[in-house]
């Protein structure tokens, strides 16, 4: 009889181990589904509210922001504060928001802006954007050989245009040429790739 109770002790033990296995086994994919969960409601709420990762596919705004880089904008910039000129953002492109444009923000709400002979004037004022960002001579849709060019910014509006002049589509383009505010999705911050072009993206201070 001790014997036989010995052996009814020893298969309880190992029921016993067993069904502790799969709890443990258990608790830890309840564990990892856990914070796989709590990740990616992380990674949501980090890419839907706070920040916007692009990337740029065009050299529109070379040499700023070259072909190829990845970067990262900043979706709060604009919670507590209105865009500023010379500021670069990320934005809906107003023909067709399917799309994500970035650009510099030229002319802002009530602005006048004229574009005569590669220069730009900002409500009749006798000197251009001082702009050494430009890449090269800008030679297209320069208000040169087709006249000056004239945009009188809307209220809640934006009027962009890229850093690489002659090969952007910009405000100057399109036919709804003017961005509005609420479409405006992050002031853009930083490249983060390639590693070694990583740069704070700057905002142009004119005079």
């Amino acid at each position: 009889m001790d014997n036989e109770k010995n052996f009814d002790n020893g298969l309880n033990e190992k029921t016993d181990n067993a069904k502790e296995e799969k709890l443990d086994v258990k608790k830890e994919v309840i564990s990892w589904i856990t914070l796989i969960a709590v990740a990616i409601g992380i990674s949501f709420i980090l890419t839907h509210f706070i920040i916007i990762n692009a990337n740029v596919p065009s050299g529109s705004m070379e040499k700023t922001i070259m072909t190829g880089d990845r970067m990262v904008g900043n979706r709060l910039a604009y919670l507590f504060s209105d865009p500023q000129r010379g500021e670069v953002v990320i934005f809906k492109n107003p023909d067709n928001e399917k799309e994500e444009f970035v650009k510099r923000i030229i002319g802002t709400p009530g602005d006048k802006v004229v574009i005569k002979n590669a220069k730009i004037y900002i409500n009749d004022s006798k000197e251009p954007l001082d702009e050494p960002y430009l890449p090269e001579e800008w030679v297209n849709g320069n208000g040169t050989d087709e006249g000056e060019l004239v945009f009188k910014v809307p209220k809640d509006c934006y009027f962009m245009l890229g850093d690489n002049r002659n090969s952007s589509n910009d405000g100057r383009f399109w036919t709804n040429k003017y961005v509005n505010k609420k479409k405006i999705e992050a002031k853009a911050e930083f490249v983060y790739w390639p590693w070694n072009s990583k740069k704070t993206i700057k905002s142009a201070k004119y005079k």
